[in-house]
């Protein structure tokens, strides 16, 4: 049976994966990090004789080490991405396949500075797992295999919740912010790194259209190389409402500029503020819009994913992909993104079974003679 040791196990999302990996899989569960008696009083709420407990410390090579010893998967929900490369020698020396649900560049230099390593030791890593990233280029990639030919595909993001906790995963999410990019790919190159595109998303019914602006993930870099024909694609995400729109993201970014470490935490917790002053609906939904050929006719696919919850749209994609990752199917050799080696189709399946709201269109497109 497989051993799935879930770092930062009692924190926010580390319950949530938690609950669905012992409802959806077979695996054993190890809930792991530096408390242990927090570790100990969730999995007595979990009741499960396939939980246990370890004491794993991310900023200890030994002791995270001696943590992996006897797992199968190094799941990664905890905000460790100061000691990455602590984090991926463990694995290694451990002989543990690893993911991460972490939005960092510094993560990804330290998974990708092994990958000879990696590879070698035939281990298999899952990096830019979750939400976003994650599900933007699976989200294509489902969008491409309803059509014969995929010309452009956008997706959009858009994140409204409330009395969510500050958690140390805004932090992280703040540091992103420090080294944030609006590429997009436009007329078959990618857009200059300083750039930025505005664009206006219809979310739906409930949500209705919003004005987003580009932001550019890792996981898209690929994707043209994916589809020869694409001449467009890239990353959206909404505002939360005026008064943070205009006034707060100004501040926040010119704050993290001019004192990143300093002003990380209090301006993380103004951002969270703000974002806590929209108004419903309270929901977190991601879409594609994509068109391109089929059988011979201009077509267009639009998908929507959301949930009310984001830790939870967070969650259920990651145990999604693990049930295609624990039956080998989306396990192989190497570095890879989430949304680069999962099956969509399957995936969107599970992770509407799994509580996810899922709502897909494809219309053809009579075009003006």
């Amino acid at each position: 049976m497989s051993k799935i040791l879930i770092l930062g196990g009692y924190g926010y999302t580390g319950k949530l994966l938690a609950k669905h990996l012992l409802a959806q899989t077979d695996v054993e569960i190890i809930i792991s990090g530096r408390n242990l008696e927090k570790a100990k009083s969730f999995a007595d709420v979990l009741n499960d004789s396939r939980v246990s407990i370890r004491l794993a410390d991310a900023s200890n090579l030994n002791s995270l080490t001696q943590a992996l010893q006897g797992v199968t998967l190094c799941l990664i929900a905890a905000p460790v991405t100061r000691h990455a490369e602590t984090v991926v020698r463990a694995c290694i020396a451990a002989h543990v396949d690893y993911l991460d649900i972490e939005f960092s560049s510094k993560k990804l230099s330290a998974i990708y500075a092994a990958k000879d390593e990696i590879e070698k030791a035939g281990l298999c890593f899952i990096t830019e797992a979750g939400y976003h990233p994650g599900l933007p280029a699976a989200m294509i990639r489902y969008a491409a295999s309803k059509l014969d030919v995929i010309e452009s595909a956008l997706t959009a993001g858009y994140l409204n919740m409330s009395n969510l906790p500050y958690s140390e995963a805004v932090d992280e999410l703040m540091e992103a912010f420090i080294e944030y990019q609006a590429q997009v790919y436009k007329n078959g190159a990618w857009t200059k790194p300083g750039s930025w595109d505005m664009r206006s998303f219809n979310f739906g019914e409930d949500i209705g259209g919003r004005a987003c602006y580009s932001m550019f993930f890792e996981e898209l870099r690929d994707i043209p190389n994916m589809y020869p024909n694409l001449k467009e694609t890239g990353f959206y995400i909404a505002g939360s409402n005026w008064f943070t729109d205009i006034l707060i993201t100004p501040i926040v970014m010119l704050g993290l500029k001019l004192a990143p470490k300093r002003g990380l935490r209090p301006l993380g917790k103004l951002m969270w503020w703000g974002m806590g002053k929209s108004k419903p609906p309270y929901v977190v939904a991601l879409k594609v819009e994509a068109k391109g050929q089929l059988e011979g006719h201009q077509a267009q696919v639009n998908a929507r994913i959301a949930h009310p919850d984001g830790y939870e749209l967070t969650a259920i994609p990651v145990v999604a992909f693990l049930k295609q990752y624990l039956d080998g199917s989306a396990r192989k050799d190497g570095i890879h993104m989430m949304g680069h080696v999962v099956e969509p189709v399957r995936l969107f399946n599970d992770m509407q079974k799994m509580g996810a709201q899922v709502i897909e269109s494809l219309d053809l497109l009579h075009l003006p003679i």
